[in-house]
């Protein structure tokens, strides 16, 4: 959890499973941010409100750093997930090879391994199908995962994303924070945690939590609510009421507690909000 002035880009990484959204993908300087936040909120508009997605793609990718202008994706992971079985219909991850990896002691993938003869392009190929027929794109921290599609190799995507750290109010009798990572999440539905940032690891825990999940179906409709960022209205010595609920300090709005919340969510506050313009 970001707090006062300690905030490093490097936690979004080190978060262990989980962790901040990017820090460049919600720079209030961007000038593809307030587009992109534009783009989901009329996306799922148009499918609100009788949009009850059966197949949902739950992704998750290993990169050689956080920008995606000068790093690179290195591994991606991918669970086709049908939501009325809770069954998972196909799996994947594959490694695409890369020059060089900074990020090496945090996923632990060497370089030189990438490079080793392996039909990548045909697992992309794969890839690319199961894109295709999924409704929803998942992930445990969405705004990261989501900015290296459409970098070569990794294809467009024109589905709506549903992040699992960000959009989904888990419940109260699991006891977690309010933006958890995916190694407390695994643990709060009884799920065994073996690995840490492997692509495909990740995509497993999410996948069992939600075959473990009777209220999926509410969930991912709440999910995929509409959402506003919003200012907390708190004084300095109310902040642990923002930093309870979720809120993170000084990103993207410099010198604010912010979070961005339905108005479902909004409702449930004990503390006022306002909107902040420019990012509906």
């Amino acid at each position: 959890m970001v707090s006062g002035n300690n905030y490093d880009p490097l936690d979004e990484q080190l978060d262990l499973l989980g962790g901040l959204q990017s820090s460049s993908d919600r720079d209030p300087q961007s000038s593809t941010f307030p587009q992109q936040m534009q783009e989901r909120m009329e996306l799922i508009s148009e499918l609100a409100p009788n949009f009850s997605p059966e197949m949902l793609l739950i992704l998750d990718t290993e990169t050689t750093g956080l920008d995606p202008q000068k790093d690179k994706c290195l591994e991606v992971g991918a669970i086709l997930f049908h939501v009325h079985s809770r069954s998972v219909l196909a799996q994947q991850s594959f490694l695409l090879p890369v020059s060089s990896n900074a990020a090496e002691p945090i996923n632990r993938i060497p370089a030189s391994v990438t490079r080793l003869k392996q039909p990548w392009e045909e697992g992309l190929i794969f890839f690319k199908k199961l894109i295709e027929v999924a409704e929803v794109l998942v992930a445990h921290n969405a705004a990261f995962d989501r900015k290296w599609f459409g970098k070569s190799p990794l294809p467009d995507v024109s589905q709506p994303w549903l992040c699992t750290m960000e959009d989904i109010s888990w419940p109260a009798s699991r006891q977690l924070k309010a933006r958890p990572s995916v190694r407390d999440l695994a643990l709060a539905y009884e799920i065994p945690v073996w690995s840490a940032h492997r692509a495909l690891t990740d995509c497993v825990y999410i996948a069992e939590v939600f075959r473990r999940c009777d209220d999926l179906e509410s969930l991912i409709a709440q999910g995929l609510e509409p959402r506003k960022l919003m200012r907390a209205q708190v004084s300095f010595e109310q902040r642990h009421l923002a930093k309870k609920a979720g809120f993170t300090w000084n990103e993207p709005v410099r010198g604010s507690w912010t979070r961005r919340l339905s108005e479902r969510e909004i409702q449930l506050l004990d503390f006022p909000v306002s909107p902040i313009e420019n990012y509906e």
